[in-house]
This record gives C-alpha cells, structure tokens and sequence, in this order.
C-alpha cells in the first residue's frame, strides 16, 4: 500500500510503499478515506512531542476516517505503530472506533474531531462555563479558536469576545458567533485598553488562552484591578497554547487584585467525557452548527503539503 513514510524525527513523510497491515486480537482494518493534517501529527514527527516515535519507518497520522471490513463507516484514533492514518490502510483497537453520522461528509469528520473536542472540553470541561457568560477567545482566528467561538454560544455563553492576528479571518467570526473582535496587532496600551473596553465592569468570566506570550500579558494588564473591590466570582484563564510565546511575566498585583484562576489542560480526561464530547462535535456538525473550513490534498503530494503553512483552515490527506 501507499503511505506517507517518516524516516527520521525533523524530515517530512515521503510518499512511499509499506507494508499492509494485520489485524490482532481486538483490532480492526480499515480503509483509510480521510486523514487531516494537524499540528499534533507535524510535532510527532519533529520529535517535538512526548510520545514521537522511536523506530522508524513509521507512517504519520494519528487518527482519521474509514470504513471496516464491512463497510461501516468510522472516525478512528490512535493505530498501532508503525501504521498510521496517513496511507491507503491502517489497524487499530476496536474500541478506538467511533461512528459518523451520515450527513458529515468525510472531510469533515476527518478535520474537526481534533480541535472540536479541544475546544469542547476546554470550555465545558475546563472552564466549566455557564449560561450567560463572557467569553473570550485569545487566538479566534486559528482552525481551534474558530471552533470555540462557535461551541461557547452552542454552550449559552451571553457574549463572546474574539481575538486573533490574522485581520481578515477576524472580520468573518461575527458570522459563526462572536459579539466582538479585537485586533491584536494594536501598540500595547491600545491593546491594553480594547481588552478593558470589551470586559466591561462585569469583566470575562472565561478566557481561552491559545496564545500566551506579550497578548496575554496585555490582558492581564488589561484586567487587573487599580483599587480594592468586593472579590466576585472568580475569572477561569484555560491555557491551552503558546503560539505567541512559551513564557509570560506575571506581576503579582494581577492576583492579589483580581479573582483570576488560571487552569491548564494536561492530561486526557475521562473516557467518558471524552467520548461524550466526540458525539456533541459531531452532532453539531451534522446539524450545521460547527463549521470548519477543509482542503483537500493527495497522499502523493504529502511533502508539499507537510512543509505548507495554512492558517483557519485544516489539510485533509486523501489516499
């Protein structure tokens, strides 16, 4: 079979011939139809992540859609290294199958898996927001940020604040949700004061933090108080990226002036909340409700397309 092929840690896939693969106990084939290329599966093969390989070859792709053996048609994670999603054909454990519903056509259910459960769990899990709310998306404008701005009004948010980098993807979120956007390219005390404009006197009740880095310490600029107030409820900070920068300094006066709690997203939660998230994404999507923009690219043309950089919108690998 055809699959994209990583011989070392830092090199793109190549498209090359390997091995079929056999199904153990437990396990299933399946027939690869789409797999999405994420940012997961580039720092897998940067040896940027804990669990990149070790033995190589190996084909990338951690997860995807297919059909079994009998024709059903399932969204799958997780192969059975060296099989991965990216190829013609690939295996994994039965129970990491999960079906689709009709009506999402495969590149969808390929694309939004990912960054849908993220977002969902970051919000509802993490964040544990409430009807009513105010959010604010750090990082709007990126395939994970889009998703949350549409899953926190799906979720009863009242007001959602949209902030992001990329000027003309910011001016099409009104469109899938957000109350408002902020432009992040502003000088610093510009920024500093759009943030304060748009949380009001009632501030952010929930911040998703795609970001870190100076936006971040803008906000919490932005937001920390200048004289002494009856604490409320305390504002939820879920980090969850660092596409701004790794660090951030934090002044002590944000704390001691502010209700702020600030969550990270390590570790897998629940299966059970895990799976319950699947199927809300996916039912979201089936109803129209969750939209992610898709583009199709050939397994044959995975070095070129492994080295692209495109932003609001998911590569979907075709074999």
């Amino acid at each position: 079979m055809h699959a994209a092929v990583l011989h070392a840690l830092g090199k793109p896939p190549l498209f090359e011939e390997f091995q079929d693969p056999t199904a153990g106990e437990g396990e299933v084939l399946i027939q690869v139809c789409a797999a999405a290329l994420k940012p997961v599966d580039k720092q897998l093969a940067g040896g940027k992540h804990y669990a990149s390989p070790r033995e190589f070859p190996v084909v990338c792709g951690a997860d995807g859609v297919g059909r079994l053996k009998d024709g059903t048609r399932i969204f799958f994670g997780g192969p059975r290294r060296p099989y991965g999603a990216m190829a013609e054909r690939t295996v994994v454990r039965r129970a990491q199958c999960f079906s689709v519903p009709e009506n999402v056509d495969d590149d969808t259910a390929a694309a939004i898996p990912n960054p849908g459960v993220s977002a969902w769990l970051s919000l509802n899990h993490s964040a544990k927001l409430a009807s009513g709310e105010t959010v604010l998306i750090l990082g709007a404008t990126g395939v994970t940020g889009k998703l949350a701005v549409q899953i926190a009004k799906i979720l009863g948010a009242g007001r959602v604040v949209a902030a992001g980098r990329n000027e003309r993807v910011l001016g099409t979120l009104l469109e899938l949700g957000a109350d408002a956007t902020i432009r992040l390219d502003k000088p610093d005390q510009e920024l500093i004061e759009a943030f304060r404009r748009e949380a009001g006197e009632k501030r952010f009740d929930v911040i998703i933090d795609y970001l870190w880095g100076p936006p971040t310490e803008a906000l919490l600029t932005a937001i920390t108080g200048a004289e002494f107030a009856v604490a409320g409820s305390a504002t939820r900070l879920v980090e969850v990226g660092e596409s701004a920068g790794p660090t951030i300094t934090l002044p002590a006066a944000v704390l001691r002036s502010t209700a702020l709690t600030i969550l990270g997203t390590a570790g897998i939660p629940p299966w059970d909340v895990l799976t319950e998230a699947f199927q809300q994404v996916m039912n979201h999507a089936a109803s129209r409700k969750l939209r992610i923009e898709t583009e199709r690219v050939p397994l044959s043309e995975i070095e070129d397309a492994w080295e692209r950089n495109v932003q609001a919108r998911r590569l979907v690998v075709i074999p």
